[in-house]
């Protein structure tokens, strides 16, 4: 219970607001303690000015009399002296306390408008003010005004009863609200928390909510995209492993049937030579899809290299035009190269044969006898481009955006004589991006394929006469 987040954050957050609340609570409680008692005391002093300014008016005994008994019916008590400090007329008996704050007063220090004389409520049993008494410019005495100390701290009393209610209210509102505030913030991520748990025990597809625009929302999107990654991912790889057994089985059982067939002694001679040209084909082929494998698996732990060079444009795409020559020929398809002289680019040569002729595999392939394949290069500033174009069959337009997956073929049949394994346009896109550069497709369906290569870095140089 105790490693739960949301009962962390939330007293993690009562900690911080009680004490901030509870350090408003004293400066708060200080000021209006200082506040009443102060207007206590300024009560205090302006009721003795008031019985001090009827004596200024008519001091006399009667007066004198009336001020003692009008403060014997009240709360508070009253002294009056005359200027040598001997009473004259009181309330209530003088006691100790009362005497000694008289006696140790200093009367000359003691302005015309009154002053507290004695305001240590917490120590004494009285606070007093002193009022001194002036007729006719001359000093005649003091009105000396007592209150007991217990009125003081009823007031303090009475204002430590309403902050202990506000308080209470104050704490249960707080926890209350922390409550409802760490759920709010935790519950995304619990959710967030059984969604990784089901991710870890395969079940791949989980759905939160994403609509928050904030860091929590953020998260919710990574987990989800996550989510459908992992469940893409499991789906390729299913995929990968039927298509690889496939294509895996097929020359194997042909291997296997054409050496069944081989093995018999009634073979003529004629027909063992076809058998063993086609198990040599299957062969070679099971060979290439191997190779294949291993390269997309380099790929995938980053462990193909690029070994890059300066090569010349132009005799490298005569040497490819060389290779492909008889199969296109074959075929009746022409294959034409248009490249300026000089172009140069910073590839592997190695590399990017296999990228071309893995393109131009698939052009001829899907080119009409009699029509022509065209691969061309061009350079603008820096950028080379290599485009091979056909006038074959076209991609249709829905399979476009899958043409560079592995194992894809727009062909569904598998037809031996429709293709090869799917894997030879990854690879090709695989080894452009890791020249820095694009491969894009362009398609119209009925008119014809042209496959574009955008490479950064290359540069035009001046053949020499050697060359």
């Amino acid at each position: 219970m105790f490693n739960r987040i949301s009962l962390k954050i939330g007293l993690l957050f009562f900690i911080f607001i009680l004490l901030l609340e509870s350090l408003l609570f004293t400066i708060l409680y200080i000021n209006m303690a200082n506040t009443r008692i102060e207007e206590v005391m300024d009560n205090l002093l302006a009721r003795g000015n008031t019985h001090r300014d009827v004596l200024e008016d008519s001091y006399n005994e009667q007066t004198l009399e009336h001020v003692g008994m009008m403060e014997a019916a009240s709360d508070f008590i009253v002294i009056i002296t005359d200027r040598d400090g001997t009473v004259v007329a009181n309330s209530d008996p003088v006691e100790k306390e009362m005497a000694e704050v008289m006696e140790h007063t200093n009367h000359r220090n003691t302005p015309e408008g009154g002053a507290v004389v004695e305001d240590r409520w917490k120590e004494k049993d009285y606070i007093a003010t002193d009022s001194p008494i002036t007729i006719g410019g001359q000093h005649e005495g003091h009105v000396f005004m007592f209150a007991n100390t217990v009125h003081v701290k009823r007031v303090l009393d009475q204002i430590s009863d309403q902050f202990a209610v506000v308080g209470l209210f104050t704490l249960g509102l707080t926890i209350i609200t922390i409550f409802i505030l760490s759920r709010f913030i935790t519950l995304p991520l619990i959710q967030m928390k059984e969604a990784t748990e089901q991710l870890s025990r395969g079940r791949n597809k989980v759905e939160l909510q994403t609509g928050r625009r904030d860091e929590l929302g953020e998260l919710a999107g990574s987990i989800t995209r996550l989510s459908d990654d992992l469940e893409r991912i499991k789906k390729e790889r299913n995929d990968f492993l039927s298509h690889i057994s496939h294509e895996l089985r097929t020359p194997l059982t042909y291997i296997k049937g054409y050496a069944d067939i081989l093995g018999r002694k009634d073979i003529t001679e004629e027909n063992r030579k076809k058998y063993i040209h086609i198990v040599r084909e299957e062969t070679e082929q099971l060979a290439a899809l191997i190779k294949n494998l291993f390269d997309l698996a380099k790929m995938d732990q980053n462990n193909f290299t690029i070994q890059r060079q300066e090569v010349n444009l132009k005799r490298f795409a005569d040497s490819i035009a060389e290779l492909v020559e008889p199969v296109f020929s074959a075929k009746d398809i022409t294959l034409r190269v248009i490249c300026p002289e000089g172009v140069t680019a910073e590839i592997d040569p190695e590399r990017f044969q296999q990228v071309l002729l893995n393109i131009l595999d698939n052009a001829g392939k899907h080119t009409h006898a009699g029509d022509e394949v065209c691969l061309r290069v061009e350079q603008t500033g820096e950028t080379v481009r290599i485009s091979i174009a056909d006038t074959g069959e076209g991609v249709p337009e829905e399979d476009l955006p899958h043409l560079f997956d592995r194992l894809y073929r727009v062909e569904k049949s598998r037809s031996r004589s429709a293709g090869g394994s799917g894997l030879g346009l990854s690879i090709a896109k695989e080894i452009v991006e890791a020249h820095g550069g694009t491969i894009e497709v362009d398609s119209k369906l009925g008119k014809g394929t042209e496959m574009m290569i955008k490479l950064e870095g290359g540069r035009e140089c001046v053949s020499s006469s050697s060359d």
